[in-house]
């Protein structure tokens, strides 16, 4: 199997690269990176832990680079055509996801994303019909939150008879030195509206808004989330029958970063790209001082997941919360491996765009086995 990974020198993409690289059966990862050199560096860090960890796995899969303008639609279709499975954790993916989507039915190759955008997810979506036409199938949206979340939400509610709220919460820690997409997502996804799900219909609430406390896994603890444009509110409803409320929030751990994101949207300052980018060249050298601000001494890139699904077992009321708690990149990019994976062997299982928990995707209970054969682990807890 040969896998091209898009953002593979950024964190979560060279996370997902060693996690594919160091899986038996697969012959190559190509790390494709916006420069030669910085493929090349993280080509570097994955060749040292393979050595490290199997140093088997090299002499069995090729680790390649390649640099790549993700803008150019063409280039990146003739990168992907190379491969079984093309993977992206190119950022921001409101910038870039349409693209790679459509590069990916121009040359019939499967494609899985962490896509975390609520408008990037939906421009995705709105090329289902082109992809089916032409056979290929695109899993988006298959990271820690949309992804992980999504297959939560399904497995609870496989164990219900009715499902009425989906809740989930997720809070990551930006880090001391977050890369540039990072920033941008995060200030994209607290600026202008974002979808909600309520009272069985979709609509629009401010970013940023209706914050409240909720209590993630050791070492997180009790942490401020809020309203926040992700796809999860977009696509769980179309399968969750029956289901009435899906909403979505997360924030920031470190606290003054958490509200610097909520009010800098709420004012209007990250409401385009632009301005985006303006306020990321400001931002970026306070980071690492704001990120020692309130947080306890944290581990600087700690992340966390609670869903929880309400509905009805047996006549009576019945809820299932899983939760997680990790680093970013390892609740990311393990479960966008685990995908890429699962593509690779199941391309004719379903065509189209679809998020995970569509029928046909991956199975939740198989997912979170070899989620946790690879160190992360998700707690369940029922309530009668």
């Amino acid at each position: 199997m040969h896998f091209v990974v898009f953002g593979g020198s950024g964190d979560m993409g060279r996370r997902a690269a060693l996690e594919l690289a160091r899986t038996p059966g697969v012959e190559r990862v190509t790390v494709a990176g916006r420069s030669l050199a910085s493929a090349q560096r993280a080509q570097s860090q994955i060749v040292e832990t393979l050595l490290a960890q199997d140093p088997s796995r090299l002499s069995a899969c090729e680790v390649a680079v390649a640099a790549v303008d993700a803008a150019d639609q063409e280039a990146v279709a003739r990168l992907m055509d190379d491969h079984h499975v093309a993977v992206g954790a190119l950022g921001p993916f409101y910038l870039y996801e349409e693209t790679m989507v459509r590069a990916a039915i121009d040359v019939r190759t499967p494609y899985v994303s962490i896509c975390d955008d609520g408008d990037a997810a939906a421009a995705a979506l709105a090329l289902d019909e082109a992809t089916r036409a032409k056979e290929v199938p695109i899993l988006t949206g298959m990271g820690w939150t949309p992804g992980l979340s999504n297959l939560l939400a399904r497995r609870a509610a496989a164990q219900l008879d009715q499902v009425t709220a989906v809740r989930i919460a997720w809070a990551g820690s930006s880090g001391p030195a977050p890369g540039p997409a990072v920033v941008l997502h995060t200030m994209h996804i607290f600026s202008g509206r974002v979808i909600t799900y309520t009272g069985g219909r979709y609509r629009q609430v401010r970013a940023g808004s209706d914050p409240e406390r909720v209590l993630f896994p050791e070492p997180l603890g009790a942490l401020v989330v809020c309203h926040v444009g992700h796809p999860e509110p977009l696509t769980l409803p179309q399968h969750l029958p029956g289901v009435q409320e899906v909403s979505l929030k997360g924030g920031v751990v470190e606290p003054v970063l958490h509200h610097l994101a909520a009010w800098s949207g709420r004012l209007g300052l990250t409401g385009t790209h632009r301005r985006r980018e303006r306020m990321a060249h400001w931002l970026r050298p306070f980071i690492p001082f704001f990120s020692r601000i309130g947080t306890g001494g944290l581990d600087p890139g700690a992340a966390g997941l609670v869903v929880r699904v309400e509905g009805r077992k047996d006549g009576q009321p019945c809820a299932i919360e899983s939760a997680a708690a990790d680093t970013i990149d390892g609740l990311t990019s393990v479960p966008l491996a685990l995908g890429a994976l699962w593509l690779a062997r199941n391309a004719g299982q379903r065509v189209g765009v679809f998020p995970p928990e569509a029928d046909g995707g991956p199975d939740p209970e198989q997912f979170l086995q070899d989620l946790a054969e690879r160190g992360i682990r998700v707690a369940h807890n029922v309530e009668t």
